[in-house]
């Protein structure tokens, strides 16, 4: 087969960047090399990198077609690498299977091919990279690719967060296969240490790039106020200040590349700030995936604070990008925030919060993307997973992406096919004149072209391959993503447990989850856990069959998992289908929830009350708190330890009482957890969050109001508040714990 790499050609410019190309010609002028990408012999000001990013766009946008303007406007849905067949998102190589074509796990689909040159996509988001190997030449390939089309405008790869320990082995491992492992965005909040997401976002910078990534679909930089949601613990907290500070250091050190004079470069990655204008405040922790789940609500009329993130953090870099690139607004119906036309609709649907407020009141003239799959047709059941097009759904899809674009949105995540834009376009021409839409259009050009140019794929987005199996994954990152995760996670509680240092004789019960809603709003079967490897036990401690033998337990559990908030059956059975969603793992019966939600209205509904009071749920894990339990009747006079996965704050008091330790962990590898309660290194973060006293103090709090809610406390008298945490010597009290001690 061709080898592509072998048709890479660098050329050096002095005092310049190199020009990488592989079918393009290169200009000679005044010394330096060019790329011809318009293949016309002559150097057009976009193809001279001696000029401006922001020149160089406007020269560009001004040359393309309308129909070239709207792939631009494009953001691909998620490309898995391979595109393995029966997958999700799954797609064909010369009209065959993955497994069956003979081709390389590196080569372009066929879908990627048509929408690169029929529907000229330039944006792709990449879900699935089997490594780095594969990630580097599968982008040199698509490179190549653009390369060969008119004006050579290179694609710029995307990816959600990928370097997330929660999902990865039990074990610290350290290879070119992988990127490094770092806490959930929860994780990193709790060492209250800036400095590691610094080095966490310069990490991910460069094996982002080594893997031909150039956009970011990160930060979150959500506010945590509500307990409930199930984004909770990707977000950096409940603290405003905390959050805003994050968000600015996260965006700073993605973006910048050191020694540019505007801080753009070949190291740098476009961060996009995600969910303007804040995703946390879903009512009742429903979310807004799901058409149940589509209204943000603000009891406490607290807008501001969600805001803060992006206005006093995002949009105010210290750095010399001076500003996140990108913005993506959530699915959720801000509902009743629009004070100038009072619609509530979908956030980028709304001109109050798209045009008055991101783009005229808070000058931001970066990308706005919305989120994925916001222009299709509503699904006709309420619990299904694509029905996203909050508050209009009365238009046709050519006037939703019409709406969004008046309002300022440049690009609409998860579509390929341009004739959505090209029908708006039309849509315009009509309503304001053919010039006045061309030059909308040509304004959402040159910000998307703006960031690509700025990463200098115009010049060379070629890759080496071993290069980046050398970088991505080495020993250096990996180990700093591991001391970041020893660093993130949490000791509630320790009477006289922890450490244990000696080899001894440990019992780990093994877990049941029962059958559950998905992401995807299928059904996940029930399943066993088993919580670590054997040979992971064997490295600290010989591990005990049954509790009678041990000396010590170690319980691995998680937060109590429930259905979202929306249940089917309860519609067949009459009722309106809303469940609460539940912090506790006994049956919770919603005695205390609002008799009338705040917002409410669905053409799928016979009613607007989406209330659930007096509804019990039953969590998918109810069977973590028996094992807790069982284990300490069984060891009565044996230290018990709970290891707690936090996806959301937990309701404790269940069993609290019972256990001698509590570890609280937002996403590492199993083998961190074995190195504190072992004594090998020490606990040292802090809660970034509150842990509620019960569920009715959960009920009572405002959804978008952070520290409303009573804390819990505990045996000792601690209270399990933001800022909460144990080491070795008791309650941690240093000058982190000072620095937010205001709280909000």
């Amino acid at each position: 087969m061709e080898n592509l790499e072998q048709k890479i050609r660098i050329y050096h410019n002095e005092g310049g960047p190199d020009i990488g190309v592989t079918s393009a010609a290169v200009i000679e002028k005044d010394g330096h090399y060019f790329r011809d990408s318009a293949g016309t012999s002559e150097l057009l000001p976009y193809e001279d990198w001696r000029l401006t990013a922001k020149e160089r766009a406007l020269d560009l946008a001004k040359r393309l077609s309308v129909e070239e303007i709207a792939g631009l406007m494009l953001y691909s849905p998620h490309q898995m690498v391979p595109s393995m067949p029966g997958g999700p998102f799954s797609g064909t190589y010369d009209g065959k299977g993955f497994l069956e074509s003979g081709k390389e796990k590196w080569d372009m689909t066929d879908q990627q091919k048509r929408f690169l040159e029929k529907d000229h996509v330039r944006h792709v988001l990449a879900a699935g990279l089997e490594d780095a190997e594969t990630a580097a030449k599968w982008s040199n390939r698509l490179q190549a690719f653009a390369e060969s089309l008119p004006w050579g405008i290179p694609v710029n790869i995307s990816s959600d967060p990928r370097h997330g320990a929660g999902k990865s082995g039990a074990e610290f491992k350290m290879d070119g296969g992988d990127v490094s492992k770092w806490p959930e965005g929860m994780g990193i909040s709790a060492t209250f240490d800036p400095s590691v997401c610094e080095e966490f976002s310069k990490v991910v910078a460069k094996e982002y790039r080594a893997m031909g990534i150039t956009t970011a679909l990160s930060p979150q930089i959500d506010l945590a106020t509500e307990p409930r949601w199930m984004r909770f613990e990707d977000t950096f907290g409940t603290h405003p200040d905390m959050v805003t500070e994050m968000a600015q250091i996260y965006c700073d050190n993605l973006q910048e590349t050191e020694g540019s004079p505007d801080g753009w470069g070949k190291e740098s990655v476009c961060a996009m700030a995600k969910h303007w204008p804040g995703g946390g405040p879903c009512e009742a922790g429903r979310d807004a995936h799901y058409g149940f789940g589509k209204f943000a609500v603000y009891p406490g009329d607290n807008l501001r604070d969600h805001m803060k993130p992006f206005t006093e953090g995002a949009f105010h870099l210290k750095g010399k990008t001076g500003c996140v690139s990108a913005v993506m607004p959530y699915y959720t119906i801000s509902w009743q925030r629009d004070q100038k036309n009072h619609k509530d609709v979908g956030n980028s649907y709304s001109e109050y919060l798209i045009k008055d407020q991101l783009r005229s009141k808070y000058d931001f003239d970066g990308v706005v993307c919305t989120d994925w799959g916001i222009t299709a047709d509503p699904d006709p059941e309420m619990d299904a997973f694509g029905s996203r097009c909050y508050g209009v759904e009365d238009l046709t899809v050519a006037q939703r992406h019409y709406l969004a674009i008046k309002n300022g949105v440049d690009q609409f995540g998860g579509n390929s096919e341009m004739q959505p834009i090209l029908d708006a376009y039309q849509l315009g021409c009509e309503e304001i004149g053919e010039e006045a839409m061309r030059q909308r259009m040509e304004e959402s050009a040159v910000r998307l072209l703006l960031n690509i140019f700025r990463c200098g794929l115009f010049e060379n987005p070629y890759l080496d391959p071993e290069e980046s199996k050398s970088l991505v994954g080495c020993r250096e990152h990996c180990d700093a993503g591991y001391e970041a995760q020893l660093k993130s996670v949490v000791l509630l509680k320790n009477q006289g447990a922890l450490p244990i240092r000696e080899r001894k004789k440990v019992y780990i019960p093994n877990r049941h989850i029962n059958a559950k809603k998905s992401f995807m709003r299928g059904m996940d079967p029930a399943r066993d856990v088993t919580p670590v490897s054997q040979e992971l036990v064997g490295k600290y401690y010989d591990k005990a069959e049954t509790p009678g033998e041990a000396d010590f337990a170690l319980i691995f559990v998680e937060s109590p998992i429930c259905n979202g908030g929306y249940n089917g059956e309860d519609l067949k059975n009459g009722g309106n289908g809303y469940e609460p969603i539940s912090l506790q793992y006994r049956p919770y019966t919603a005695d205390t929830a609002r008799p009338v939600s705040l917002a409410g209205g669905d053409f799928r509904e016979a009613d607007s009350n989406r209330s659930y009071r007096g509804k019990t749920v039953t969590p998918a894990n109810e069977s973590d708190l028996d094992i807790i339990l069982d284990t300490r009747k069984a060891m009565p006079d044996k230290p018990v330890i709970v290891c707690l996965r936090m996806h959301n704050p937990t309701v404790v008091s269940e069993f609290e009482p019972y256990v001698d330790g509590i570890l609280v962990e937002f996403g590492v590898q199993k083998q961190v957890l074995f190195d504190l309660v072992s004594g090998q290194n020490e606990p040292s973060a802090l809660l970034p969050v509150q842990f509620p006293a019960s569920m009715e103090t959960v009920e009572a709090h405002c959804e978008d109001v952070p520290f409303d809610m009573e804390p819990y406390r505990d045996q000792a008298g601690h209270v399990y508040d933001f800022a909460f945490g144990m080491n070795w010597g008791g309650v941690i009290e240093d000058e982190r714990t000072e620095k937010f001690c205001g709280k909000a």
